[in-house]
C-alpha cells in the first residue's frame, strides 16, 4: 500500500515512516520543513530513508496537496502545529494550521478517491480525565481556579459535596471538553474528519495520543514536553524543576509504540465499513507522575534529584490517564517499550531538538 504521512520529518512523523516501511508499505512524505521547527533542515531530511520521496510544502496548499496524493492509496495526517494556545491572539494561527490544513487535505482526498486516513488526534479533547466521587460516583471535574493552585489546592474535588476526587482511565466514550485552544483545534479536526468520512465513504482512524516521548523528541512538545525539558535541565547539571507537587498524573507512551500502533489503525481503516470514525486512546494504559518522570530521568542520568516548584499554567489539567482496551482489543496492539527501558534510552538520546512550535 502507498502511504502518504503529512508531517513525515517530525518527531512522530518519522518513526511512522519507519514502521511503515519495516511493515511493508510504500511511504510518501510530506513536511513543511519550516526553519522554526526544524533549525537544521538538512538533517530533518536525513531522518527520512533516500527512497521516501518527500513534498516540501504546506499542507495548506491545495496544489502541493494535490500532487502528492497522485497514486496514494491512504494517508497519516500527523501535520500540526503544537502547543498549549494559552494566548488567544495564537487562535487563528492554530486553527489555521491545524484545521484549514486538515479540511484542505480532507478536500483534496475526496476529489483524488483517497478513502483511509489515520488522523493524530490527542488527549487533551478530553480536557480532565476521569473522576470518581465515593458518595456520588463519576463526576466532571470543573476547571481547576487560580485561586486554589495558588494555595496549592491543586486536586479537583466533587461539584456536589467538595469531596477530592480519584482519578481513573478515561475511555473513548467520553465526552469531549478541550480546555485550550490547541485542543480546541485538535477536537475540530476529528470532527472535520467523521463529516468526511460520512460524506465521502471514507474511514478514519483518529488515535488520540496520550504523552509520547522518545528519540528525536523536541524540547517544547505537548505530548511529553516535559520530559524533554527534565532531559534538558540534566544535561545541563540542574535539577528538573517540577510544578505543583510532582503528583500529576500522564501516560507516558514511547514514540515507537505510537508508530506501531499508526501502522494497526491503517490496517483497521482499510479494511473498516465505508463511513465509520473511530477514535482509540494511544497510551500504556500504565498511569505514572510526572514527580516519578523526573525521579527516573535524575537516576537515569546521575544527576541531582528534582524539585517541586509548586509553581502552575492556568489551562494545565491535573490527570488524565487513559484505557488502552479498545486499541489493544480491536487493533490487537499492545506496548512493546517498557517505562523503566524506554526512560533510560530516552535519557542517553543524544538527539534532542530544541524547537518551540511545530507544523510536523
Amino acid at each position: 500500500m502507498r502511504v502518504l504521512i503529512t508531517g513525515a520529518a517530525g518527531f512522530i512523523g518519522s518513526h511512522i515512516v519507519t514502521a511503515l516501511l519495516d511493515a511493508g508499505h510504500e511511504v510518501t512524505a510530506f513536511d513543511t520543513l519550516l526553519p522554526a521547527v526544524h533549525p537544521d533542515p538538512a538533517a530533518a531530511r536525513e531522518r527520512l530513508p533516500a527512497s521516501v520521496p518527500l513534498t516540501e510544502a504546506d499542507v495548506r496548499d491545495p496544489e502541493a496537496v494535490a500532487e502528492a496524493l497522485a497514486g496514494v492509496d491512504a494517508v497519516c495526517h500527523q501535520a500540526a502545529m503544537v502547543g498549549l494556545g494559552v494566548d488567544l491572539g495564537d487562535a487563528p494561527l492554530y486553527a489555521g494550521c491545524n484545521d484549514l490544513g486538515t479540511a484542505v487535505l480532507l478536500a483534496e482526498m475526496a476529489r483524488a478517491g483517497v478513502r483511509h486516513l489515520v488522523l493524530a488526534s490527542s488527549m487533551v479533547v478530553y480536557g480532565e480525565g476521569r473522576y470518581d466521587c465515593s458518595r456520588h460516583g463519576p463526576v466532571a471535574a470543573a476547571p481547576r481556579q487560580e485561586a486554589d493552585l495558588a494555595a496549592g489546592r491543586f486536586e479537583p474535588r466533587c461539584p456536589y459535596c467538595g469531596d477530592r476526587l480519584v482519578p481513573g482511565l478515561v475511555e473513548e466514550t467520553a465526552p469531549i471538553d478541550p480546555r485550550n485552544i490547541y485542543a480546541a483545534t485538535k477536537a475540530a479536526q476529528e470532527f472535520l474528519t467523521s463529516a468526511w468520512a460520512r460524506a465521502c465513504g471514507g474511514t478514519v482512524a483518529a488515535l488520540r495520543y496520550h504523552n509520547v516521548y522518545g528519540p528525536r523528541m523536541p524540547r517544547d512538545t505537548p505530548y511529553a514536553g516535559v520530559a524533554a525539558i527534565f532531559r534538558s535541565a540534566l544535561a545541563a547539571g540542574r535539577a528538573p524543576l517540577v510544578f505543583e507537587d510532582g503528583g500529576q498524573r500522564r501516560d507516558f507512551v514511547h514514540v515507537r509504540d505510537i508508530a506501531a500502533a499508526n501502522v494497526a489503525a491503517l490496517d483497521w481503516a482499510t479494511t473498516a465499513p465505508a463511513g465509520t470514525f473511530r477514535a482509540f486512546n494511544a497510551a500504556s494504559g500504565t498511569p505514572r507522575t510526572v514527580g516519578e518522570l523526573a525521579a527516573g530521568l535524575a537516576a537515569a542520568m546521575g544527576g541531582p534529584a528534582p524539585r517541586l516548584t509548586g509553581e502552575y499554567r492556568l489551562g494545565d489539567v491535573r490527570h488524565v490517564t487513559a484505557s488502552s482496551r479498545r486499541l489493544r482489543d480491536e487493533l490487537g496492539w499492545a506496548p512493546a517499550v517498557a517505562f523503566s527501558d524506554g526512560v533510560k534510552e530516552f535519557a542517553a538520546d543524544s538527539g534532542l531538538e530544541a524547537t518551540a512550535r511545530s507544523l510536523s
